[in-house]
């Protein structure tokens, strides 16, 4: 009897299995099953013990595919089973392990990550960088709008191609045609200048935000590490800080410009005379737009040279750095260079004053402070303003008239000499030519068009009357607008080398030629003009400083000179903390203020429209539904937005209440009042109510007025003291209507002496004859009757008094609405005590209190909407109302016109000079105490 034993393992799911399997094989074998019962099992070797009632299988009988692990015989049909047991046990384990380590390997990842994550920086400061909410759809709204302006310029592009396609057609002659081709024309240039402004200012933005992001990130890390760091002061160059001293000058008031001595190299020239392209070539990059022909250098370009380690560029009032050694950087570079150029010129101008301020470091690189100046031109197309030509020259003469300035000549070789204009200016300026360095370019097309001799002439000084300290030559390109900087010097180079232009008797002139040699050549002039001269410009300004000091001790003793700057931060903390005490305005003053400017909105209407159309009616019924009808109607239509337009104003109201109190303090200083009423003028232009208030309210108003029941004495009480009030209000605007009419009365013209006027002599005549008509029927309909109008054009004609019918209509408007009045008034003191009857019989009181409910009604809807808008105000609006009053501070804190414009007065205008006058003196101090060193 052979029986089948399986080992038994740990885990219940592989018992079930290899017991299954195993039943599986015995129900398919059965013979064999049932043979195996009771016989005994060999076992394989000597090493396993023989049990009871088991016979070892013999040596020679051992066959692996017959015997079990242990040597005991399995049949063949029992070893399959087994077999396919075993896999199936062996795939269980296999997954427990994978499951297993897929488990260990993912708390092992968890784990890694969460350290990870520990390890990374806390990112939670971009939240207040970056644009979020209103910003953010404010933001991508304009760069919607700046996508939808490119559109719009590439279509009317399209259009100026085929209007100037039909022009060329058609001939000059077709006015249509250029005059549709000039519309265009102004058209794309408008949109581009809206272009380049949006772009202008969502480049300043970034700029601002990467600044700010960059300090929040330097507060994080000091944080982070919890240690106390000590700025390094960085030590700037001899050249940067020169130039900072300039830069400072540039800013300075324009009536003390001539102050303005010191030393700066000013590069002039004709238009396309190669004026620009010298100046790139002393820099070793392409900085500046090119153009074919046309004006590109609009506005001064102040370039300031240093030696650095890397080549880069880099503007005064942006943090960003071009690496001019990347094309990709250069475009950009060019590209806002141009923008500035173009944004710097307004009001239909086409040249510019404003300076644009750059550095260029890099290697081999001489120290010195270049201005590119606008071309000198001869002749203005139909595109430039008509001041233009002018313009260029006066901005060159007062450049070159600092006595400090060297000025580097640029005459294009390729043209006849006495096409120039620009030789006879700087005749003008330097006639002895003690500060003049003359350029000579474009030799390699002179060379081909030119007499050698004449040239040599040029070179030598002995052609034009001016005068110079030195002359030369240079070549600044190939024609080509892809040629890298190299690749012209090398070009430059290989020309001169070749050239036989420039040799006499086998000698070249090195020193006269070669880009190279004049960038040493200026260098060198530069810095000795400025250790000649920068002692006595700094005692200029100590002496100003001084003049400027006592100035202001004689007319402001007690005030401590604070610029505009620190004046608007002043009004800055001012507004911001009578925004805080907005918010803390206490609830019951919110609704007192909101629902007596919601009356006032709602209370002509409520007259007009509502209670005296009703109230004319004639009976109580036709009142009641003539007031629900038109209640609704007003609920659902012009109510909301009414009210809204009251909490609107109510909240301005309270806000400019708080800033004219402020006014009233002891500490007060009226130098802000223009700033703090152009902030909050502005901010209440921008801020808008949200729009879902007024459907919020809409259903409130409509749920209050469905109720119609007053339910108690004292809500009774104060709806007619309510309707008085209001009733004698209208009263007395009604009374000061009829005075007007009517004239004086006699005690007054007796007292005063006054007249009547004939027309209101014939109103008092009219007047008395309607008097009888209300005094005969004391409910008389709002409108006359044609026998009533005639009976009184017949009592006033036998008086020998000429009116027609509009004339008395005009008369009885407010002698009727009087009449009324007083009648109201009197139904309000009668309902007064009659809340017991109306309690009781409801509409169909004896006393007519139809009115007195619907006042109640009214003072109703003000409360709830009064309520409704005081939370509005106080959760939501305030706020939002503070953030816009923000974000206009923050926009006049960057425009320094809008600044200039709002803090005016000798006292902030003499604190600006000496605080400009102190710090260029500083400046120059620390720039002379380091070029001592340097000495």
């Amino acid at each position: 009897m052979i029986r089948v034993t399986i080992k038994k393992t740990h885990r219940d799911a592989a018992q079930r299995a290899t017991y299954l399997c195993t039943k599986i094989i015995c129900s398919n074998h059965s013979t064999l099953c049932n043979k195996a019962v009771g016989n005994n099992r060999h076992q394989y070797d000597e090493s396993r013990p023989q049990s009871q009632g088991h016979q070892r299988a013999p040596l020679d009988l051992l066959n692996p595919q017959q015997y079990g692990r242990y040597g005991w015989y399995v049949p063949p049909s029992r070893n399959i089973g087994m077999l396919v047991v075993r896999i199936f046990r062996g795939a269980l384990k296999l997954r427990y392990i994978v499951l297993g380590g897929a488990i260990g390997g993912g708390v092992s990842l968890s784990k890694k990550y969460e350290e990870w994550k520990d390890g990374l920086p806390d990112m939670k400061w971009l939240e207040d960088v970056l644009p979020q909410g209103d910003k953010w759809s404010s933001f991508s709204k304009k760069l919607m709008e700046v996508g939808g302006a490119m559109k719009d310029v590439v279509q009317i592009a399209k259009d100026d191609i085929k209007a100037k396609a039909s022009v060329s057609a058609l001939g000059l002659s077709n006015d249509d045609s250029r005059k549709k081709y000039e519309t265009l024309q102004s058209q794309v240039e408008t949109l581009q200048t809206e272009i380049m402004n949006v772009q202008i200012k969502y480049q300043k933005e970034l700029e601002k935000m990467e600044r700010e992001n960059r300090e929040l990130r330097q507060q994080y890390l000091i944080l982070k590490t919890n240690k106390k760091t000590t700025a390094k002061k960085i030590k700037k160059s001899l050249i940067d800080m020169y130039s900072e001293v300039l830069d400072e000058l540039s800013g300075y008031d324009t009536s003390y410009s001539m102050a303005d001595h010191l030393p700066r190299v000013v590069v002039v020239g004709d238009q396309s005379s190669g004026k620009t392209s010298v100046l790139e070539s002393i820099a070793k990059a392409r900085i500046f737009p090119r153009g074919s022909g046309e004006m590109m250098t609009r506005a001064p370009v102040k370039v300031t040279l240093a030696e650095g380690p890397y080549h880069i560029a880099q503007f005064r009032d942006s943090d960003r750095e071009y690496d001019l050694n990347k094309e990709s950087d250069l475009a950009e570079l060019r590209r806002e260079v141009e923008l500035r150029m173009r944004a710097s010129v307004r009001g239909g101008k086409t040249v510019s004053n404003e300076i644009i301020s750059m550095s260029v470091k890099g290697p081999g690189l001489k120290r010195m402070v270049l201005v590119d100046l606008p071309g000198i031109i001869s002749t203005m197309t139909v595109d430039m303003a008509a001041d233009t030509k002018d313009s260029i020259h006066q901005m060159t003469k007062h450049y070159m008239s600092n006595p400090n300035a060297i000025i580097l000549c640029i005459q294009d070789g390729s043209v006849d000499a006495e096409r120039s204009n620009v030789t006879d200016l700087v005749m003008q300026c330097d006639p002895l030519g003690r500060r003049t360095i003359f350029v000579l370019t474009k030799v390699d097309l002179a060379e081909e068009l030119a007499d050698p001799e004449r040239i040599r002439k040029i070179l030598s000084g002995k052609l034009f009357p001016m005068k110079a300290l030195g002359y030369y030559a240079v070549v600044t390109g190939r024609g080509r607008k892809d040629d890298s900087i190299e690749a012209i010097r090398q070009y430059e180079e290989d020309f001169f080398k070749n050239s036989k232009l420039f040799h006499r008797r086998g000698v070249i002139m090195p020193h006269q030629v070669t880009s190279r040699n004049l960038s040493l050549a200026v260098s060198d002039r530069f810095w000795k003009m400025v250790r000649e001269t920068i002692e006595q410009q700094a005692d200029a300004f100590k002496a100003t400083r001084f003049n400027l000091e006592t100035e202001w001790k004689n007319n402001f003793p007690r005030l401590r000179e604070s610029g505009r700057d620190e004046l608007f931060d002043k009004a800055k903390g001012e507004i911001l903390d009578e925004v805080v005490t907005l918010s803390q305005i206490s609830s019951k003053k919110w609704e007192e203020a909101l629902t007596e400017k919601l009356w006032d909105k709602l209370s002509n209407y409520v007259f007009e429209n509502i209670y005296l159309p009703a109230a004319q009616s004639g009976s109580q019924n036709s009142f009641n539904t003539m007031v629900d009808i038109k209640l609704r109607q007003w609920a659902e239509q012009a109510l909301p937005a009414k009210s809204v337009e009251a909490g609107w104003e109510a909240l301005h109201n309270e806000f400019v209440n708080l800033i004219e109190k402020a006014k009233k303090s002891p500490d007060h200083d009226d130098i802000f009042d223009n700033l703090k009423a152009a902030v909050v003028d502005e901010a209440i232009r921008r801020h808008s109510w949200e729009d879902k208030a007024i459907d919020m309210l809409r259903v409130i108003q409509l749920n209050t007025l469905e109720d119609r029941f007053v339910h108690d004495k004292s809500e009774w009480d104060q709806a007619v003291k309510f309707l008085e009030t209001s009733v004698k209000t209208k009263l007395a605007q009604t009374e000061e209507t009829l005075n007007e009419m009517m004239g004086p009365g006699q005690f007054t013209r007796i007292t005063q002496w006054k007249y009547l006027t004939e027309d209101q002599a014939k109103r008092r005549h009219v007047k008395t004859e309607l008097d009888k008509v209300l005094k005969n029927d004391d409910k008389h309909l709002p409108t006359l009757t044609y026998d009533e109008l005639t009976t009184v054009r017949k009592n006033l004609q036998r008086d020998g008094i000429e009116v027609d019918t509009d004339y008395i209509r005009q008369t009885w408007f407010p002698v009727y609405r009087r009449h009324f009045l007083k009648q109201a008034l009197h139904r309000a003191n009668d309902c007064r005590k009659a809340y017991y009857l109306y309690s009781q019989q409801g509409a169909e009181c004896e006393i007519s209190c139809s009115d007195v409910v619907l006042f109640w009604r009214i003072q109703q809807v003000i409360k709830v909407t009064s309520n409704a808008l005081r939370q509005q105000v106080i959760n939501r609006e305030a706020r939002r109302l503070d953030k816009e009053i923000k974000d206009v501070l923050d926009e006049f804190s960057e425009d320094e016109e809008k600044k200039a414009q709002l803090l005016t007065g000798k006292r902030v205008t003499l604190a600006e000079e000496l605080i400009k006058v102190r710090h260029i003196q500083e400046k120059l101090e620390e720039f002379i105490n380091a070029l001592n060193q340097e000495k």
